[in-house]
């Protein structure tokens, strides 16, 4: 009977726990996503009653669905538009979590030296202008490399991306020929190449394929065991994407008060040139009070305790002056 009486009470604290847990959605940047991944399962060992799912689909999603209010948050590597602020639901607030590179990313059998890429080079391989591995414009920025005779097969995102964003960004900085013909977007008409979904996606294509490069977050080279060049900075530099590099793009950054910047192709020696801030996309109020609540207390805790993980998974931390920024909007969200 006792033993009855303790499975029947064992029974009903677990059902009370499953029935307290707040679960909160989000959806969009492939870029963040093993940050994200991370804080989420930290957070969930704070707050086991709390559970916050996100779905790695892309920052053209992720603005979709926060747009609609599908999700509780969304989340992007490139700024939402006015436009697209003005068609939302209601407000959305743009929440700088962490900063992150893109590199290009390459794979050439045989080959293991770290490549470096002028702006020019850069922009004329994804506008389909350099076909080949040898050809004397990517010569000419690798002196004394012995270079293949290796068709270039240009990977690039086929879904809406923030990565994309930044990336695209940068080439419309350096290269007129791309801002004229080409531009900066989440999605773009891609004048040459293949596409593949997602930050993994492409690091996966690039892997696989000799002869190909791409435009992937730092984490997932490495992740992957992929080499990536180093690309010359706006002071002239060549510049491998690291965290100290990063941050040094990020230090010169005038930072406006709703967080939409742009830091690519930064001033100064030390600035990776394909440097990004990466958001959240948080409504400025949730229907239900509880999940407001707990997003909040989230987000305090991100942009304190959550930034000290940042560097374990090569993204760079919050400048101390951004995160006592983003501390005085996260108030705004109670």
């Amino acid at each position: 009977m006792i033993r009855r009486f303790t499975f029947i009470f064992v029974l009903a604290l677990l059902a009370t726990s499953a029935f307290a847990q707040t679960k909160i959605n989000g959806a969009g940047a492939t870029f963040p996503y093993p940050m994200y991944s991370k804080w989420f399962s930290e957070y969930n060992k704070i707050r086991p009653d709390v559970q916050i799912n996100y779905q790695s689909i892309g920052s053209g999603g992720g603005i979709r669905q926060v747009s609609t209010g599908t999700v509780d948050f969304g989340a992007t590597d490139g700024p939402m538009t006015n436009e697209q602020l003005a068609q939302a639901k209601g407000k959305i607030y743009h929440i700088p979590t962490v900063l992150g590179a893109v590199v290009p990313a390459y794979n050439l059998k045989g080959l293991n030296a770290e490549l470096k890429f002028s702006p020019a080079t850069l922009a004329n391989i994804f506008l389909g202008r350099i076909t080949s591995w040898n050809d004397a414009a990517i010569a000419r920025d690798n002196p004394g490399v012995n270079l293949p005779n290796t068709s270039i097969v240009v990977v690039h995102r086929s879904d809406g991306s923030g990565t994309t964003y930044c990336f695209t960004d940068y080439l419309s900085k350096v290269s007129k020929d791309w801002e004229t013909q080409v531009g900066r977007g989440t999605s773009v008409r891609w004048p040459s190449g293949i596409g593949a979904k997602g930050n993994e996606g492409v690091a996966g294509m690039v892997r696989q394929m000799d002869g190909a490069i791409g435009y992937i977050e730092l984490i997932y080279a490495e992740q992957n065991k992929i080499l990536y060049g180093s690309v010359k900075n706006a002071a002239g530099s060549f510049v491998k994407a690291s965290l100290a590099s990063t941050t040094a793009a990020a230090a010169a950054a005038k930072v406006p008060d709703d967080f939409r910047v742009s830091i690519t192709n930064a001033p100064g020696k030390d600035a990776y040139p394909i440097s990004t801030f990466t958001w959240l996309l948080v409504p400025a109020k949730n229907a239900d009070a509880n999940k407001q609540k707990v997003i909040v207390d989230f987000l305090n805790w991100m942009v304190s305790d959550g930034q000290k993980m940042a560097s374990q998974l090569s993204y760079a931390p919050l400048p101390a002056a951004v995160a006592a920024k983003v501390k005085q909007t996260i108030a705004q969200l109670k």
